[in-house]
């Protein structure tokens, strides 16, 4: 008889889910399912709305990258109104961006991926948290984490106000500029940061690196796969987190396609499967294949790693230099092991503190000129931007008025949906032998594939399979009396 293993609720990560692993008679992994049991329908609720309200509408879908939301968001209105943007606007965005990268990454390697490593991925679920790390490295690193992040916060609320729920971005710029007092109070911040990044690659090397058994399971583990990479990149093909062309390369390193925005949708579809919210994109033009890897699926992953993987370079040279030991000590470019995902946001985070002391060594940055108001309302208009969890889609319409028509978003976890789905299984399968209870440890393993890609599940589900689901049980002291499913 088929037995059940479910993990529910999944821990570590941005939203709600759970995995759901199936066993035949033998014991062994029969299959797995990682479910995602909410819903969020901002595509559909604003229609009707006024087009230039939807940048701060969709900030509400996620308060972990609202940011990111807004950007994109903001780059689809100034399409709907011709595109024409203030160049400093531009880089403002850019700039706040930037800080919005390095105070999530922070949050996702000290507290949710730190603790499989600095505590172990077996140890005692009660200490595999950010105390535990804590515990582990010190309070003096505790507390450096803590002010950094909020370092990093600081400087996004004094850029644009706020650093969660954004209200900042107007069609063809934003609504309120750097002055010269603002811009000295935020470049010491910069500075400390800068010595943070380098801080972190070096407790990574010390920490990771220097386990030979973590390495063996970043190397030789289950967490592979072999799928294709998507990133944004500029024109020398360096990683660009708010503008640029969307490349998609293969495991192998070969570039498949490569295109503008505005055509996304020749390149990139949605499968619906009816035991999950979340759609699973693939490459358009290969067609859904299903959960298969290869040279010839359709699938793709979107991810820091990803990102690297597509890129041909970074764009600043401390970033430079670490993208160069990442891949040497990995073995070569494209990487597959996907828990390298952990040290490809470090590497991120150095080209992030590197363009924040551009900016603040910008002489325009300062500029007055941040708004171009716009003159006529083009109708439609797309924003793609690198979220900290993947390539995300902004894509509306608008009418002559300015009212919305439509909405559609690719979400940067749902692009990564189909590779958390198969990885699951695959680690699953691995690890849960026929005949032995899997201990707390091996369960925990079995999460640590999903927390490679740092997922976030409150902006990523927008599917209804078919209907909504019902399901109520009803108890009376205790005993149940009815139970109704739909």
């Amino acid at each position: 008889m088929t037995k059940t293993i479910s993990i529910d609720p999944i821990t570590r990560l941005e939203g709600h889910g759970k995995i759901e692993i199936f066993l035949d008679d033998e014991g062994a992994v029969k299959d797995c399912y990682f479910q995602i049991p909410e819903l969020r329908g901002f595509e559909r609720f604003v229609v009707g709305r006024p087009i230039e309200e939807l940048p701060r509408i969709t900030t509400r879908i996620c308060g972990v990258c609202p940011a990111s939301h807004h950007m994109a968001s903001a780059k689809a209105v100034d399409g709907c109104f011709g595109n024409e943007v203030a160049p400093v606007a531009h880089k403002l965005r850019d700039m706040y961006y930037h800080a919005h990268f390095i105070h999530s990454h922070i949050a996702h390697f000290y507290a949710l991926a730190a603790p499989d490593f600095v505590c172990g991925p077996d140890s005692d679920p009660a200490v595999r948290n950010i105390l535990g790390v804590v515990a582990k490295v010190g309070l003096e690193i505790g507390g450096s984490v803590i002010k950094a992040r909020a370092m990093a916060q600081r400087i996004q609320q004094i850029l644009g106000g706020r650093f969660t729920h954004l209200v900042w971005c107007l069609p063809g710029g934003v609504c309120k500029g750097l002055n010269r007092e603002e811009l000295e109070t935020i470049k010491p911040m910069v500075q400390e940061l800068s010595a943070f990044a380098d801080f972190s690659i070096k407790l990574f090397r010390d920490v990771v690196l220097g386990n030979p058994a973590y390495v063996d399971l970043i190397l030789n583990g289950p967490y592979t796969l072999d799928v294709h990479n998507m990133g944004l990149v500029d024109e020398n093909n360096a990683p660009n987190f708010y503008h640029g062309e969307v490349r998609v390369v293969d495991f192998n390193g070969r570039e498949i396609c490569r295109y503008k925005p505005e055509d996304y949708a020749q390149y990139v579809a949605e499968h619906v499967e009816e035991w999950s919210y979340l759609k699973f994109p693939y490459l358009r033009k290969r067609g859904w294949k299903g959960f298969v890897e290869g040279l010839d699926s359709s699938l793709y992953c979107a991810t820091p790693l990803a990102r690297l993987n597509v890129a041909d370079r970074m764009a600043t040279p401390r970033a430079q230099e670490a993208f160069e030991e990442m891949f040497k000590t990995l073995g070569g470019k494209p990487c597959k092991a996907l828990m390298a995902n952990h040290w490809a946001r470090l590497v991120e985070m150095l080209q992030n503190v590197e363009m924040l002391e551009r900016y603040c060594a910008d002489p325009e940055i300062t500029s007055d000129r941040f708004r171009v108001v716009p003159k006529s309302i083009t109708g439609e208009g797309v924003g793609i931007v690198e979220a900290m969890r993947g390539t995300l889609t902004h894509h509306y319409t608008c009418d002559k008025n300015g009212i919305c028509k439509s909405a559609n978003l690719i979400v940067g976890t749902t692009n990564n949906n189909a590779p958390i789905q198969m990885v699951t299984k695959k680690v699953a399968q691995a690890l849960i032998k026929p005949g032995k209870e899997p201990t707390q440890g091996i369960l925990n393993m079995v999460e640590m594939a999903f927390r490679c890609f740092d997922p976030c599940y409150s902006c990523a589900t927008h599917s209804l399979p078919g209907q909504m689901p019902l399901d109520i049980s009803v108890y009376s002291r205790g005993e149940l009396r009815w139970h109704f499913k739909r």
